[in-house]
């Protein structure tokens, strides 16, 4: 009995985890962030205003069915409003907003670029392990850069390098305008 009762709560919980609802935000040009976009409760070991969490998902399939090699993929920049946050006494200005926008722009840039790989990636026989060292590869250089952002401005607080930063990445964004999504 306690076995069927364990695996009964083992499935139910299976299907309550498959019928959330992804509501992560895919990034496009005329979708800004708001602030009602950050729902996750604050982080209390964190001494900055607001937390973006952003990232970069691959899905691609490779097929010969037809006879000749086909490779599809899709490459996406998401913000993820149940794990983005704002702290609750913070005031929600434009600044701050447009600096964790970077954050989830700075996502897009990431996926450009991986887009821009991919349209250039020649099928060989190690098409797995090619896909995870790209994924790795861009992923880890998102982090860097999201990390460099926040470093060289202060989390938002040099204004002066903000500004900096928000230059570079309109620059980035327009530089890779062919692969945007």
């Amino acid at each position: 009995m306690k076995i069927t009762a364990f695996v009964f709560l083992f499935f139910l919980n299976l299907f309550a985890q498959a019928q959330e609802k992804d509501e992560r935000i895919f990034w496009t040009e005329d979708r800004p962030l708001t602030w009602a976009d950050f729902r996750a409760e604050p982080e209390a070991d964190h001494d900055f205003s607001a937390n973006t969490n952003s990232g970069i998902s691959l899905g691609w399939n490779y097929s010969t069915a037809s006879g000749k090699p086909v490779f599809e993929y899709e490459v996406k920049a998401y913000f993820d409003p149940n794990r983005s946050w704002v702290q609750d006494d913070i005031d929600e200005s434009d600044e701050l907003l447009a600096h964790e926008q970077a954050h989830f722009d700075i996502s897009e840039i990431h996926a450009r670029k991986f887009r821009k790989a991919l349209s250039e990636y020649e099928i060989g026989r190690n098409i797995r392990q090619d896909m995870k060292r790209l994924t790795n590869k861009f992923e880890a250089d998102r982090k860097a850069m999201q990390q460099a952002f926040d470093r060289e401005t202060n989390h938002s607080e040099n204004a002066g390098a903000e500004k900096r930063w928000l230059q570079f990445i309109k620059a980035e964004l327009d530089s890779l305008e062919k692969f945007k999504s």
